[in-house]
């Protein structure tokens, strides 16, 4: 089996927050989905659970933090251009998202931040590496 990753959110409004994902390119997998907790898709190897806040605090060992007013994690996704990376943004901000910081280019990565309705921040960027000062990063 690939290995694969699997980010676990909980989530205010359930339908909203689809719909929300689904306007970022992610798609559901009905399979892995019910009425408290939905499978969103990013490609082969990575995959967003959303979760009723109810569904989410029968997994966690703490409480559930309160993501609109602190940070619990930054998301982020490799786009292949930086086109890429401001369509995505447009239409997280077009589903209600909100971009708290501009555009931030580093020369070799451009980078833009998207929050959903409950504050889980994103980080879209692109990268050009052969860009990168002084070189490629050793590996």
């Amino acid at each position: 089996m690939a290995k694969q990753i699997f980010i676990n959110l909980a989530v205010s409004d359930l339908s909203r927050s689809v719909d929300f994902y689904t306007q970022m390119g992610f798609s559901n997998n009905p399979q892995f989905s019910d009425d408290s907790g939905k499978c969103m898709i990013w490609s082969e190897e990575i995959f967003l659970m959303i979760m009723t806040h109810e569904k989410f605090a029968s997994f966690a060992t703490k409480p559930i933090a309160d993501t609109k007013s602190r940070l619990a994690g930054l998301f982020s996704l490799s786009l292949s251009s930086l086109d890429e990376v401001n369509a995505i943004s447009e239409a997280a901000i077009s589903a209600g998202g909100i971009e708290p910081v501009g555009i931030r280019d580093y020369g070799f990565m451009q980078q833009r931040t998207i929050e959903d309705f409950d504050g889980h921040t994103w980080e879209l960027f692109y990268m050009d590496i052969s860009q990168f000062p002084g070189g490629q990063p050793a590996e």
